[in-house]
């Protein structure tokens, strides 16, 4: 079994890693798993640039994701024994600035995150989710 947000789990159960980027992505933040609610600066990225958001979570529970200064958020519920996943690109007004990704998450979620930049939104916002596999 392979997830690209959760790595390889030999035992056939999921594993919560820090989620991966697409191939072109460049990587300007991440948070190894963990839990509570935390905040990830970024820098400025390039005029035209995309930002890509993509967290992954296990638990009972939902996170909430905000991300400054482009006004974009979002949701992901989590699971108990199983990792949900999304992956988020924005193709914004704002999104080549510099800003915050804030997660809020309840007690008993762990999650991860990592932040990237992309050149290649090709509209003005693009949204792929997974959930880390069926019911």
């Amino acid at each position: 079994m392979r997830d690209e947000a959760t790595g390889t789990a030999g035992t056939g159960r999921s594993v919560l890693a820090v989620p991966q980027l697409g191939g072109g992505d460049t990587v300007v933040g991440r948070r190894a798993p963990g839990g509570g609610s935390a905040s990830i600066e970024f820098g400025e990225g390039r005029k035209g640039d995309a930002l890509v958001v993509a967290v992954a979570c296990e638990g009972r529970g939902s996170v909430r994701v905000a991300v400054r200064p482009t006004g974009a958020s979002f949701p992901l519920e989590c699971r108990a024994g199983r990792v949900s996943s999304v992956l988020n690109e924005m193709a914004l007004t704002g999104a080549d600035h510099g800003g915050t990704v804030s997660v809020e998450a309840s007690s008993a979620v762990r999650w991860s995150l990592t932040v990237g930049r992309s050149r290649s939104a090709p509209t003005p916002e693009v949204a792929i989710g997974t959930d880390g596999g069926g019911e």
